[in-house]
Parts: structure tokens; sequence; C-alpha cells
């Protein structure tokens, strides 16, 4: 087991949907900010682009863990290794600000043709202010509408998923599902969504 440093912002940030999914390989975890750009996306939560003079909050954590957890990490990211321009986010080493100094430390960043024309700048990078400021698409949510788009999500596409008329019309509203004639499968928005269930 080695110790990797991270910067983390947004869902993976302590108290967030996201930190679950690291939180046992966390040994450490301090405030610290980063430059560059944040935007909002329709779903609520924010992602970081390279360049850009806006600090970005977030924690500088460190993990302890092998090639298998940046691997994992890289996989949820939708990081490619071998074609980084087919990347959904790209990991880089970046100056990290801390109370004590800067260091380096890896984020993911999204790429930057990746971003939705549906996302919002947030003005400089104060990205909790914004969720706060709106409440997340996620939080929105019905039970019955997370419900019905946790388990569309789950399924192989293949499958055809009841819906009653009321939940059909609720989800269309939303743009969270698309009608494909027999079946009915989540739209580009509602994998996002499902993405932070």
């Amino acid at each position: 087991m080695t110790e990797m440093r991270f910067f983390v912002y947004g869902s993976m940030s302590e108290g967030l949907v996201h930190f679950d999914k690291i939180k046992d390989f966390v040994r450490a975890s301090e405030p610290a900010q980063i430059t560059g750009t944040a935007y909002r996306l329709k779903v609520g939560y924010p992602v970081v682009l390279e360049g850009g003079s806006d600090f970005i909050p977030g924690q500088i954590l460190t993990l302890s863990g092998n090639e298998l957890l940046v691997h994992l990490l890289d996989e949820f990211h939708g990081y490619n290794i071998q074609d980084e321009a087919k990347s959904l986010y790209f990991r880089k080493a970046v100056q990290v600000q801390t109370a004590s100094g800067t260091e380096s430390a890896w984020v993911y960043l999204l790429n930057p043709k990746k971003l939705p024309t549906s996302a919002k700048l947030i003005a400089g990078g104060d990205w909790p202010s914004a969720m706060s400021s709106e409440p997340l698409l996620t939080d929105k949510l019905s039970e019955r509408q997370r419900a019905y788009v946790m388990r569309l999500g789950a399924t192989s596409g293949r499958e055809i998923v009841p819906i009653d008329l009321a939940l059909y019309r609720e989800l269309m509203n939303l743009e969270m599902i698309v009608d494909k004639g027999r079946r009915l499968a989540l739209s580009k928005l509602g994998h996002e969504v499902f993405r932070y269930l």
C-alpha cells in the first residue's frame, strides 16, 4: 500500500454522494484549493476545467491504496489513459494550496469537449455556495421518480421497465427519459442523474 494525494471537490467531497466510494482509503484530509474554472451541471454538481484564475475550494486527501484504487477512480471518472481525447475527465497533477503551503496532487478535471451546453459558469469558482443557493436536481425528485431512474439505470438497456402514465409524463417533462418505441431509456440528463443517485 502506498499513499497518494488527491484533490477532490463536488460530489467526491466529504459528506457528499460519492465520498463513500473512497472513505475507507482516506488517511488524512484538509481544506485546500486549486485554480481553474468551475461550472454547475444541470444536475447541480460542479465540474472543474483546467485554466482560469478562480480559486476552487475542496479537500486534499491522503489515500492509502495501490494501482487498483487509481484504476477504479480513473474508471469512475471516465478517464481513458490509452486515449485521453476520449476521456470524460483528465487526471492531472496540479498545484494545490493548503494552509501550510503549496503541494502537488492528482485531480480529475473535466475534458472541455465534454462540457454540456447547459452547464453554467460558477462565478469565482465557489461551488459550495452555488450548490446551496439552488437545490440539486437529485434532491427535487420524488421517491417514485428516483426509484424509476435507479431501476431504469440498472438495466442492460434491453429490458422493458413498466411505468404508469403519470410517472411517464413527469419524467418526460424533466427530460430524464426518452421513449424508444417499445421501451424507455434514460436520456443524457437521466444518465447524469443516475450517476449522482
